[in-house]
């Protein structure tokens, strides 16, 4: 039934039924197609909201008919007429408006069109970068359109959910201080300040720990965040994060707010959730089954350790593996026990890329008395004793292929996890429907950074420890655990958080196991270590990645899918064409002088 909104005295593209036949009725968008059945002029007009099919019959409007013979795709136009019942046969059914259409009376072109540089339809297979150099025309298309309302609702629910909850929308500054993050800053410069400069946040991180100090307990933010760093498909040098800082909490409390909002947030969707409350996976744990710290729960393919069965086996890639302190671990791959010496070689290249020394299989066959049986070049080197466990412990059966690794556990799990990921794809196992929630807990809470010699925190290093791995900080700092939690969806992560430092001496310590000096720590976090003197809660938060829930929502693969205008995978806005040169002038305002890298033609 047709309604008319009192900022809107027309209708859209997509609201017109069968109910509506005999009303007179004007539609304002965008000319989809134009069809001329020699005499007759079918217009399919379109906004956002849908596609309205519009006749022109000189014997109605020979005025409008006129018009309609000079319009072409993509003219804005506006269109009055009278609704009326398709002819039978012509209905549409896939369409919510195709059992009507308007017989046109008056048809005004608002605005011509040049012809695009591609078909404005979401069928159409079009490089990306001529789609972000005109994103505005990409932007037409349903899909994109569908994208951007999804991540509206997403958004609208966020601050719903946080709402009824007693959380408070805060904005803090764009223009910052720089910290240590894990990436890159954008660095601004100051022209009030010669040589001095602002970053963009990475995130709000210590705003949000202030306003825990400040006393406004439950804080949110959508907040813009900004990192200069290599380009992957599910990250942007600038993105939008949920923001979230609660006091006088600890982790289970967090975990369950931020379960039941990712919940409502598939409810969005034709998502069902596979399982809650969520599963919960340890750091090592999540390593050493799935090779990964960001699991995909919707299938199996867990990796076996069989380091144990072949410690003394005759095979010497094994037992050495073990003896030297590494481990032999493998994956069972359904239904790819007839793999072929060519798939077996490309395989061991790709197990090779990803750090392995090469790759043992065993195609597990079933014999013609129904006896098992196994093909492998290394069969030979294994008791039928070590056979039997590599397959238990596997969970092989036959007409499945078992892949190993014998290596560093780093390396295996690496390896291995790359594989489990490749197969699920090949086999059909990542089911869209699907969302496959888990949290990953008891990361560590530093990792030694080999090329800087020093203690790097894992998350950020305003994380706290364990309570009871704290007097390990000193003497074994490798095996301190951290409060942090990542909640990962269908093998991304797309929230981290922690519980927080909120102690000055604490937190000085672990400034001081990632090699900073005394000076350093007062130049760079005096502010926030002198807020933690004058009552600093317990708090805790996390960041929910806005973008790639988004992206993972609307079943799309990369980022630029759900954003209006992203960057390319070069960080480069191929619309604006940006970054871009600046004039001298402005430059001199901010007492910068520009020195460029050589080019590779000039020999440098």
């Amino acid at each position: 039934m047709m309604t008319i909104d009192k900022l809107r005295p027309y209708l859209t593209c997509g609201e017109l039924r069968a109910e509506d036949a005999g009303r007179s009725v004007t539609i304002k968008g965008w000319v989809n197609r134009r069809r001329d059945h020699g005499g007759l002029i079918f217009l399919d007009i379109r906004d956002r909201y849908g596609l309205t099919q519009a006749v022109c019959n000189p014997e109605d409007s020979p005025e409008a008919h006129h018009i309609a013979e000079q319009v072409r795709s993509e003219y804005v136009v506006q269109i009055a007429g009278t609704v009326q019942l398709r002819p039978e046969g012509t209905r549409n059914a896939n369409m919510p408006t195709g059992d009507i259409e308007i017989v046109v009376n008056d048809l005004v072109i608002l605005n011509a069109a040049r012809t695009p540089p591609f078909e404005i339809t979401d069928h159409s297979d079009v490089d990306e970068s001529l789609r972000l150099e005109y994103r505005y025309l990409d932007l037409r298309r349903s899909k994109m359109q569908e994208n951007l309302i999804l991540r509206h609702r997403i958004i609208k629910k966020i601050r719903e959910y946080l709402d009824n909850r007693d959380f408070i929308e805060i904005e803090t500054p764009i223009l910052i201080k720089s910290t240590p993050e894990g990436a890159r800053d954008y660095l601004v410069p100051s022209r009030l300040h010669p040589g001095q400069f602002y970053a963009l946040p990475q995130s709000p991180q210590q705003m949000k720990q202030l306003l825990m100090v400040a006393g406004m307990d439950r804080y949110y933010q959508i907040a813009r965040c900004f990192r200069d760093e290599d380009q992957r498909a599910d990250r942007q040098p600038e993105f939008t994060q949920l923001d979230l800082e609660m006091s006088f909490v600890d982790m289970e409390q967090i975990m369950q707010l931020t379960e039941g909002l990712f919940i409502e947030l598939v409810g969005l969707t034709g998502m069902r959730v596979q399982t809650a409350p969520f599963p919960r996976l340890s750091y090592d744990d999540a390593m050493r089954v799935y090779g990964t710290d960001k699991p995909d729960l919707r299938y199996g393919l867990e990796i076996a350790d069989v380091s144990a069965a072949v410690a003394a086996s005759e095979f010497g890639v094994f037992r050495g593996a073990v003896e030297a302190g590494g481990v032999v671990r493998g994956i069972a791959v359904p239904g790819k026990a007839g793999v072929s010496r060519g798939q077996i070689d490309e395989l061991t290249t790709f197990a090779r890329n990803f750090g392995a020394k090469g790759l043992a299989w065993l195609a597990i066959e079933s014999g013609e008395d129904g006896a098992r049986s196994v093909r492998s070049p290394i069969a030979k080197f294994l008791s039928e004793a070590e056979i039997d466990a590599i397959v238990d412990a596997t969970g092989a059966v036959a007409g499945d292929l078992i892949l190993l690794v014998a290596d560093g556990a780093t390396v295996a799990a690496n390896v291995l996890g790359r594989l489990r990921e490749r197969f699920a794809d090949e086999l059909g196992l990542t089911d869209p429907s699907v969302a496959a929630f888990c949290w990953v807990i008891d990361f560590p809470l530093l990792g030694w950074d080999e090329e800087a010699g020093r203690w790097d925190a894992m998350h950020h290093p305003f994380t706290a420890p364990l309570d009871g791995d704290i007097e390990l900080l000193e003497s074994d700092p490798g095996k301190v655990r951290a409060k942090a939690y990542d909640i990962v969806l269908n093998g991304f992560e797309v929230g981290g958080g922690s519980i927080r430092i909120h102690q000055r001496e604490l937190q000085r310590r672990i400034f001081a196991l990632m090699g900073y000096e005394d000076a350093e720590i007062e130049a760079r976090f005096c502010h926030l270590l002198r807020a933690f003197e004058f009552g600093a809660p317990p708090h805790g938060g996390i960041a929910p990645g806005i973008d790639r829930i988004a992206m993972i929502l609307a079943g799309e693969s990369t980022l630029r899918e759900v954003m209006a205008f992203p960057k390319n995978q070069s960080a480069r806005d191929l619309m604006f064409d940006a970054p871009g040169t600046v004039d001298l002038k402005q430059l001199d305002e901010l007492h910068i002088s520009v020195k460029t890298p050589k080019s590779s033609a000039s020999g440098g």
